[in-house]
């Protein structure tokens, strides 16, 4: 059996390391939390950091506005048969504002297809479009909350000899584009 010398301290030093210990917090909570958090800076040093910037940053920019144009108002449910030609490929969209919230399902029966879920901002013209799945599979549900206003949608690819049918079931706010 070993004998371990563990060291015990004074209840004197455990004061004084809990006296530091707030002040080291009390300290931090004056000069960096209040300033960055809520833009309150009573010694000046959260300004002179560069801190209250923070704060008035979220203050000008609300973390969720929730903008609906007039055709995504009304919750909407749809079935749709898609109809994905031999070795070809086709798109489905649906146009979206920005923070609109769909819920999706989709069955290719058997038959695996090469899929890009993505979204396009309106407006743009580089390109530009954003993949949020991208897979082979003959099947996929999810949901999306969209992070800009525009066409989001499916781009499926057949690579066999015969057509394929997509049934799609999708639930939100959302207008169909086709």
């Amino acid at each position: 059996m070993h004998k371990f010398n563990i060291p015990v301290h004074s209840t004197t030093t455990l004061v004084k390391a809990t006296a530091i210990a707030l002040l080291v917090a009390i300290t931090l909570l004056i000069t960096c939390i209040l300033p960055a958090e809520y833009n309150i800076d009573p010694t000046g040093s959260g300004k002179a950091l560069g801190l209250t910037a923070i704060a008035e940053a979220s203050e000008k920019s609300p973390t969720l506005i929730v903008e609906r144009g007039k055709q995504n108002d009304l919750l909407r449910t749809d079935n749709v048969e898609i109809i994905i030609p031999a070795g070809k490929g086709l798109e489905y969209k649906l146009y979206m504002d920005k923070y609109a919230h769909v819920e999706y399902e989709w069955t290719s029966g058997v038959t695996a297809l090469y899929f890009d879920f993505h979204g396009e901002p309106a407006g743009d013209t580089t390109g530009y479009f954003e993949s949020f799945s991208i897979a082979t599979t003959n099947n996929m549900q999810g949901s999306l909350t969209t992070p800009f206003k525009g066409s989001h949608g499916w781009y499926w690819k057949n690579t066999t000899q015969q057509p394929v049918t997509v049934s799609l079931s999708i639930k939100g706010y959302y207008t169909i584009k086709g």
